[in-house]
């Protein structure tokens, strides 16, 4: 069986796909659930892969994206303007949080809108500087609340789309 096959024809293959697809930036979780059960996964399933595959990047991101940022600038300087908006979305966005901390985190990764996933909640904690003991309970039941409230609007939409075709 071919890799491609087993990605898509499993239940185990779709749960690992799911799980690739919402670590992606900006896709996340909020494009990972729909896609997972488009790809047949029962919502039980989807839920949790998602979740999962959302959140593997984020202690990461949280500990070592600043020295990621510091070796990109000294060894790749092509690289800075990409540093630079980076580093200015996570303090813009960083600004607003830092008041609240970790509510403020938490409720800045549940809004299921591009741009305030677990990568750039992440990215904020490292550069507010919050520890990783703080940081990423915040950010796990961020995507936890995303993940329900994306649940709930893909079965809401399925049911939509597939009354409007029968």
């Amino acid at each position: 069986m071919e890799l491609f096959e087993w990605l898509t024809d499993t239940t185990a293959g779709q749960f690992v796909f799911t799980m690739l697809v919402s670590m992606i930036p900006i896709i996340e979780l909020r494009g990972g659930l729909p896609f997972g059960v488009a790809l047949g996964l029962p919502y039980h399933l989807a839920f949790p892969a998602a979740v999962i595959g959302n959140l593997i990047p984020a202690p990461f991101i949280i500990v070592f994206i600043r020295r990621i940022f510091a070796l990109m600038r000294r060894y790749m300087p092509r690289l800075n303007g990409v540093v630079d908006k980076l580093e200015a979305k996570a303090h813009l966005k960083g600004a607003t949080m830092l008041k609240y901390q970790h509510i403020g985190l938490w409720l800045f990764v549940a809004i299921p809108l591009p741009g305030t996933g677990a990568w750039t909640g992440s990215l904020v904690a490292a550069f507010l500087d919050m520890r990783l003991k703080k940081a990423l309970p915040a950010v796990v039941l961020g995507v936890i609340t995303a993940g329900c409230i994306m649940l709930a609007l893909t079965h809401v939409g399925i049911n939509l789309f597939s009354g409007a075709i029968a």
